[in-house]
């Protein structure tokens, strides 16, 4: 996928980051409110950045978020993924609209060091990030509690939203998060 693929850079946009297997797709839907990226139980099916347009009661897109391909395991060619930092790095850095980039981790996983080097890369090109730690209802609280400072330990991080896609356990939270950066709030569907 080249940038002249991408959709026109006309509205703020929110990208969604993080290994193969953490819950993109699952807390994309979550967020909407409705199935709009495919959930595969088959890591790393996503390969190109796909974008999803918000709309406003008028049907005009007013945010886009956009599901980036996970990184670690996914069981791909080393052709296919070592053409992502072609299109991926770019559009991370220079992509004007850019308003947010959505970390996730997965709260059962110890901090990775590739989550690690993520989030260093977003801060040396200065893009705002928030770290999401997914899967959180499978976790009892004191588990939860304890695994959730080993990410913030690992990863160097001061903050860490807890969610679950399953539950809605942190979604409204990541909704202000994402508003705050000034970033448009729901809207009334997708395309």
């Amino acid at each position: 996928m080249a940038a002249e693929q991408f959709p026109a850079p006309d509205v703020p946009e929110v990208a969604f980051l993080g290994r193969s297997n953490v819950g993109k797709s699952s807390l994309l839907n979550a967020l909407v409110g409705e199935k709009a990226a495919k959930v595969s139980g088959t890591p790393g099916r996503t390969r190109a950045i796909n974008f999803f347009a918000l709309l406003d009661e008028n049907r005009r897109r007013k945010l886009v978020f956009a599901d980036l391909p996970g990184y670690g395991y996914a069981k791909i060619s080393k052709s296919i993924s070592a053409e992502w930092p072609k299109f991926i790095e770019p559009y991370l850095q220079e992509r004007e609209t850019l308003g947010l980039c959505v970390c996730l981790v997965d709260s059962n996983v110890p901090p990775q060091e590739r989550d690690g080097q993520l989030l260093a890369w977003l801060r040396s090109v200065g893009q705002k990030f928030v770290v999401v730690a997914t899967k959180v209802d499978r976790l009892s609280g004191n588990v939860r509690t304890r695994n959730l400072a080993a990410l913030k330990k690992g990863l160097e991080i001061e903050e860490i939203l807890a969610v679950s896609a399953k539950t809605g356990t942190g979604i409204k939270e990541l909704w202000a998060r994402i508003e705050a950066t000034g970033v448009s709030g729901q809207g009334s569907g997708i395309s």
